[in-house]
């Protein structure tokens, strides 16, 4: 899926899910199998293959949903 990933304010990551107009922060970040797993507030789980550089957001990207 794609979502958008930005910084806030205060300076915390924001996932931006467009299909299901849901915006989160992120409140863990672990690494997965074939990536960065980044857990948000609401309990989701996504799975990135490459996660950009904070320097270069908000960015697009894609998403794999594991919980």
């Amino acid at each position: 899926m794609k979502v958008m990933l930005r910084m806030n304010d205060a300076g915390t990551l924001v996932v931006y899910v467009a299909k299901k107009d849901l915006e989160e922060e992120v409140i863990k970040q672990t690494d997965g199998n074939d990536g960065k797993v980044l857990t948000l507030a609401n309990g989701w789980e996504l799975e990135f293959r490459e996660l950009p550089d904070t320097a270069s957001l908000p960015q697009t990207v894609e998403a794999k949903r594991l919980a």
